[in-house]
């Protein structure tokens, strides 16, 4: 429960410490895991003092157990050990300091330690972490490459040396860290983040030379996975164990054998660029030289069409059709004028004679009152009508006699 404490009424120190001494003994005993990173077995005391460490997390805690405890698996235990122990808190009030009172030591044996790596691969792949469309694609011509391996190591040196035997020109940003042990975990992860945020850095190699189970087990440590997974940079796993594959060659972009192919792999060979370039300048060439030869071909054969090599044939054919066409046109014409000015003659000679012209001219005679209109019939006059006579020659002025029907000249 929580201690009420304020500025005017605080608790000494002595009382904080015992009060977290009481807490930690109500945990009880517990079965821890971890990895021993230091053991101390002095000459004749009873009491054998150990470090046990989490690498996941850069976690420590002391651990302190009889030796008739330890003796039991002193053969088989050592420091880098990876151990399961039975054992109670305990708090040293008087420095403030907590450790572990084992009552029990089980080594971890490589069976239980792959089957549990067995389930974590499952359990990872079930999220979907090493799914190939998750897979990042290599750059062709990396030009800073990252790399992640031991201080001085063979594996340093094969990457290198093969990276810059096949391009001289390509650059590296190593970070040296430990590749075993309990400190290689959170520095690995470390190193890969460090270098997944450089935006220089193309590709990052994750290396070593191989080793025992118990010596690649960082490489298959959740956190580990995890940092890789979310690297935005490629990375590559170069950890050279074929028979037990580390998780780390799941989750990672590319899994090379070894450090030298994942050198093969990351850095192209300039000597086989060059040839490849030089093949695609000859299968330029080739492909040029038989463009223009096509194509000398085809105007070759052009230049012989006889449209070609006499081109005023083609308008001397056209004018003698221009000029036939013309001919024709003209006859045509011609025989549509006649035919038009036959029609019109004749047409011409039925309007003579149907006209009232031709019927004047034959002695005829149009009376036509003042206002123009013809006179049809005798009634349609008055006696001493002054009326209008048309002949063929011209016209004069006529008057009705006063008898109905009977009319005389006027003057």
């Amino acid at each position: 429960m929580a201690v009420s404490t304020s500025p005017e009424t605080p608790i000494p120190v002595g009382e904080v410490s015992r009060l977290i001494g009481g807490w930690i003994e109500r945990l009880g005993a517990v079965w821890v895991e971890g990895q021993i990173t230091q053991l101390s077995r002095r000459p004749g005391a009873g009491v054998v003092f150990l470090t046990l460490r989490d690498p996941s997390y850069d976690i420590s805690v002391s651990v302190t157990c009889y030796r008739q405890v330890f003796d039991k698996v002193a053969d088989v235990v050592s420091e880098g050990a990876r151990v399961v122990v039975h054992a109670k808190p305990e708090w040293y009030a008087p420095r403030g300091q907590l450790s572990l009172r084992a009552a029990e030591i089980k080594p971890v044996g490589v069976g239980e330690l792959l089957a549990r790596l067995e389930q974590l691969k499952k359990s990872l792949a079930a999220e979907g972490l090493f799914a190939a469309d998750r897979k990042k694609p290599l750059p062709f011509l990396p030009q800073l490459i990252g790399l992640v391996c031991g201080r001085a190591s063979a594996a340093e040196r094969d990457v290198l040396e093969n990276a810059r035997h096949r391009w001289p020109a390509v650059r590296f940003a190593v970070r040296n860290v430990p590749v075993q042990g309990v400190h290689a975990v959170p520095q690995v992860i470390a190193a890969v983040q460090e270098l997944d945020a450089l935006p220089e850095v193309d590709v990052i190699i994750v290396a070593r030379g191989g080793g025992s189970v118990e010596d690649l087990l960082p490489f298959s440590d959740e956190q580990l996975v995890r940092a890789v997974g979310a690297a935005v940079t490629p990375v590559v796993s170069a950890i050279g164990h074929e028979p037990d594959s580390p998780l780390l060659d799941l989750v990672a972009d590319l899994r090379a054998s070894t450090p030298t192919d994942a050198a093969k792999k990351v850095v192209p060979d300039v000597g086989e660029e060059l040839a490849r370039v030089q093949q695609l300048r000859e299968r330029a060439r080739r492909a040029v030289d038989g463009f223009v030869q096509r194509e000398e071909r085809g105007l070759a054969a052009a230049l012989h069409r006889p449209c070609i090599q006499r081109p005023q044939r083609m308008v001397e054919d056209r004018e003698e059709q221009v000029t036939a066409m013309l001919e024709r046109g003209r006859r045509t014409l011609g025989h549509l004028l006649d035919r038009a000015d036959s029609e019109l003659t004749h047409t011409l000679a039925r309007v003579v004679a149907l006209s009232p012209k031709a019927t004047l001219e034959r002695g005829y005679a149009v009376l036509q009152r003042p206002d123009g209109t013809a006179v049809r019939s005798p009634q349609e006059v008055e006696p001493d009508d002054t009326l209008r006579a048309r002949v063929a020659e011209g016209e004069f002025r006529v008057r009705v006699d006063g008898a109905p029907g009977a009319a005389t000249a006027a003057e």
